[in-house]
């Protein structure tokens, strides 16, 4: 198609006002709600301008990206109204398009009257297709946006020319993570690395934190794992024109086979006071009353006529408010839901303890006596406390460093023996590995334990990068010998990504002859001077069946792959031993 044809569609599709709008949903994990939806435009399905690529590249060549995002905005208000689609819209606005000097501010602000859309509706999403230079013409644009009651977010961070400088000095509201750093993030531990440092300065800068691009159960796993509660992508809902209005839709129950091993894992039973709610049309009197009748009650949430929690009314905050002169006699009689706050955090009983604490941590607005909510498959249960939370995670870090092994920190053997024991009752099929290296007693020898002790923390690192922390375990056993368990699906890819790394990484630690040479010559263990290749892993794995569970306990199971590993060992080099579970029965 020749560049005349491209304008030519693009005028036809801008004169006809031939755009289509799709919504995809931003959910809420905590809250079990739809946040928003991201507004995306489409030329029509029978156009060369169809893909949004080639639409917005014609438009930018053309110098009408102006015009055809405006088009959009209106499109997407248009439809956004007539469908009452509860929430935000997140419109997708360049940075270049508002420092044209076409741009006309204000013409927004009168769409939105016209399609009866709040300002506090609309965030305006900026998307970096091109070097942003003029931060302070752009500071100006996004001021006045701010002033008439818009949010900002920005988008695919990590991916722009300059997107770290954009969130320095603009301050978004929101932060979208580019999808590069979410796909296989769950196999990438450099990639949880940026998701955390990104969360980090997220709590610092007051930013909520919107991981998109999501397309698997497991990446959705470790970012919930890491407190992350904004979440977008094919995994939940694809870009479409009736978008659905209900979280629940799009939340599927949690998978059995995706509970953690680790000491966190248990449900929050033990957080649960089960404190009776209020319902949104109840009188403020009446929980006024209730505050007044129980000292130590700090909450109530309030439900709708569904048993699902809607807002939370915390002591201070309806202390603060009937303070003030003639507010008693305003709000008595009025409903609860008036003076409620629908800024909550909400979790399910199943979510394990260093979730809630993750998701605690990134609230900036979460006060410590104010209470959070907890809910069974979306009903309301009872209140949790983020005192309660703070002891048990104390508590915990007390017991995991008692037992941890000194030097790489990693769980050690009362640790193991219990992940082996929650593998076992939840009757899950995994590979249960014991890593060994080869050559270590020699090599302490000619280099030392000093440089012996860099070798297991290497190794400590190479087994980290390579679990899935919402469901792999990882512990060492002493000296020389660690403890993996992983998933059934990919365990010899992942065995031998390992092996790569730690012989990659081990290079450092030889001398140059040694190196050169491929072995090294030290004393065995008969006092004889013996060539000892470089340093290698043995591995022996169990693959452990679902029926093979109820006949094995802790202690059996780590024999088997103690086992294993002793078959490994009897192979020169590296190697692996598999015995699988159902052979012994």
């Amino acid at each position: 198609m020749t560049m005349t044809e491209q304008l030519n569609a693009l005028a036809s599709i801008l004169a006809q006002g031939s755009l289509h709008s799709l919504f995809q949903p931003i959910v809420s994990l905590c809250e079990r709600r739809i946040l928003g939806y991201e507004a995306l435009s489409r030329g029509p399905s029978n156009s060369p301008l169809h893909s949004p690529l080639a639409l917005f590249g014609v438009a930018r060549q053309a110098g009408r990206l102006n015009e055809l995002e405006m088009a959009c905005r209106q499109s997407a208000c248009r439809r956004f109204s007539e469908q009452k689609l509860p929430g935000k819209l997140f419109l997708n606005v360049s940075p270049e398009s508002l420092l044209e000097t076409t741009h006309q501010p204000g013409r927004t602000l009168h769409m939105l009257r016209e399609y009866g859309i709040a300002p506090s509706q609309i965030v305006i999403e900026l998307t970096e297709q091109a070097p942003t230079d003029d931060f302070q013409l752009l500071q100006t644009a996004l001021h006045h946006y701010r002033d008439m009651g818009f949010s900002i977010a920005l988008d695919d961070l990590g991916a722009g020319y300059s997107s770290l400088r954009l969130w320095s000095e603009l301050r978004p509201d929101y932060v979208k993570i580019d999808r590069h750093f979410i796909d296989g993030i769950h196999q990438d531990a450099l990639k949880r690395e940026f998701v955390g440092s990104i969360l980090q300065i997220a709590r610092a800068s007051r930013a909520q934190v919107i991981a998109e691009g999501i397309e698997l159960p497991e990446e959705l796993a470790v970012l919930t794992e890491m407190g992350v509660d904004l979440i977008q992508g094919y995994l939940l809902c694809r870009p479409q024109e009736h978008p659905p209005t209900e979280a629940r839709l799009m939340l599927a129950k949690p998978d059995s086979t995706s509970v953690s091993l680790n000491e966190d894992a248990s449900d929050l039973s033990a957080l649960l006071n089960e404190q009776p709610a209020v319902a949104q049309d109840t009188a403020t009197t009446k929980v006024l009353e209730a505050f007044r009748s129980q000292a130590n009650l700090n909450s109530l949430a309030v439900l709708d006529g569904r048993g699902q929690p809607i807002g939370i009314v915390h002591r201070h905050s309806l202390s603060d408010v009937l303070l003030k002169p003639f507010a008693t006699d305003l709000f008595a009689r009025k409903p609860i839901s008036r003076l409620m706050s629908d800024d909550f955090l909400a979790v399910e009983l199943s979510q394990s303890l260093q979730q809630v604490s993750r998701l605690l941590t990134s609230r900036a607005r979460q006060r410590i006596e104010e209470d959070f909510i907890i809910t069974q498959n979306g009903n309301y249960l009872g209140l949790g406390r983020v005192i309660d939370v703070l002891k048990l995670i104390t508590e915990l870090k007390i017991q995991q460093a008692r037992y941890a092994n000194p030097l790489t920190l990693l769980p050690g053997n009362v640790p193991i023996q219990q992940c082996l024991t929650r593998l076992l009752q939840q009757q899950r099929e995994s590979v249960i590995c014991y890593v060994d290296i080869d050559s270590f007693k020699p090599f302490n020898d000619i280099y030392g334990y000093g440089r012996g002790d860099e070798v297991l923390l290497c190794l400590a690192q190479c087994l980290n990068d390579r679990v899935d922390p919402s469901r792999d375990f990882v512990g060492h056993i002493g000296g020389d010998d660690f403890l993996l368990v992983l998933g059934a699906q990919d365990w010899r890819k992942r065995l031998n990504q390992l092996v790569d790394d730690f012989q990659t990484q081990c290079r450092r630690f030889y001398r140059s002859e040694h190196l050169d040479a491929g072995c090294f010559i030290a004393l065995n263990r008969q006092g004889v001077r013996q060539e000892f290749a470089l340093l290698s892993l043995s591995i022996g794995v169990v693959h452990l069946h679902p029926l093979s569970c109820g006949h094995l306990d802790a202690s059996q199971l780590a024999e088997l792959a103690s086992q294993a590993k002793h078959h490994a060992k009897d192979v020169a080099g590296y190697s692996i031993h598999l015995i699988d579970s159902r052979e012994i029965l």
